[in-house]
């Protein structure tokens, strides 16, 4: 039965930039959702001094939840060989990372969409980096997840597998027990893909996933995706919003990860708009656990609150 997980965005700046918000103040309001666990980022500032890793852990685990999993941004397109040796590297500390807050899986993604890599070029390089990372992420129980992703916030080109060809392509390209999707719906709409037709081609692989929702602010899907689908920077006509009330078909989504026997964690990524708002799309998120794995997660639904 899947478990769910909270990340903070609406507290990154002060998390990762000005260093205004300290963990322990994000772990605290982590305790009023009825989440599970929390997702952590290699960019927050505190994670800097390897000697706190195990003792957030301990802070987390204290307040009866865990650290399932680890978002970070690799990049291994570059065409110099030098460059995705260190992006290895630091992918391998990140490995370290995980395991010393308890987690089991550890984001990857493709890299950057350089104008000179052509599709090929690009997959290939792609795979044999995250290739060279799963031996010791093996050695130490780690599940690597590639996530469809969007642009991490510092590069200057978008996601090299943001196109859903190109992001099935190298799904397929690597064949390991310790590797697997983190699948993101929302991220198809922003590369002008229909969200369920990608899970269904990679549902077999989904190991974890990213709940979020989008609605658009003007327009229509289609105005999407023949204006915007597929271009640097985030779309214009779409918005983070409450999940629930964007978008995405959850019913659709569990529907394919319960037939596929999907038990993995669920991190929450939206609540852009404060704690309020996240509390509201974990509550949403429950309630369709329970009515998509029953029992007995539905034993878990707030009084007078019936699956939708």
């Amino acid at each position: 039965m899947p478990k769910l997980a909270a990340f903070p965005k609406a507290y990154m700046q002060a998390l990762c930039k000005d260093g205004t918000m300290k963990l322990a103040e994000w772990f605290e309001l982590a305790t009023t959702l009825d989440v599970e666990g929390l997702e952590f980022y290699a960019g927050f500032i505190e994670m800097d001094d390897e000697a706190k890793w195990s003792g957030f852990r301990r802070q987390v685990e204290d307040l009866g939840m865990s650290i399932p999993m680890l978002c970070c941004s690799p990049d291994f397109t570059h065409p110099d060989a030098a460059f995705r040796e260190r992006e290895i590297a630091k992918q391998k500390r990140w490995i370290d990372m995980t395991d010393a807050l308890g987690g089991n899986y550890c984001r990857v993604l493709s890299g950057q969409r350089r104008p000179e890599l052509t599709i090929q070029e690009g997959v290939g390089l792609a795979a044999d980096s995250i290739k060279a990372c799963l031996p010791y992420a093996q050695e130490r129980n780690i599940t690597l997840i590639l996530e469809n992703h969007y642009k991490d916030d510092f590069w200057e080109y978008p996601e090299f597998a943001q196109a859903m060809d190109v992001f099935c392509d190298l799904v397929a390209a690597i064949d390991h027990p310790n590797f697997g999707v983190n699948y993101d719906p929302s991220n198809a709409f922003l590369a002008g893909d229909d969200p369920i037709e990608l899970l269904k081609r990679v549902s077999h692989r989904v190991v974890t996933m990213h709940a979020s929702d989008r609605y658009l602010l003007e327009g229509t899907i289609e105005d999407l995706r023949r204006e915007e689908g597929g271009s640097p920077g985030y779309a214009k006509r779409l918005s983070h919003g409450e999940i629930g009330k964007g978008l995405n078909d959850y019913d659709a989504i569990f529907s394919e990860l319960k037939g596929k026997g999907f038990d993995g964690w669920i991190s929450i990524e939206d609540g852009v708009d404060g704690i309020d708002q996240l509390r509201r799309s974990a509550e949403f998120l429950r309630r369709k656990i329970a009515q998509h794995w029953p029992s007995p997660a539905s034993a878990r639904l707030p009084p007078g609150e019936p699956g939708l």
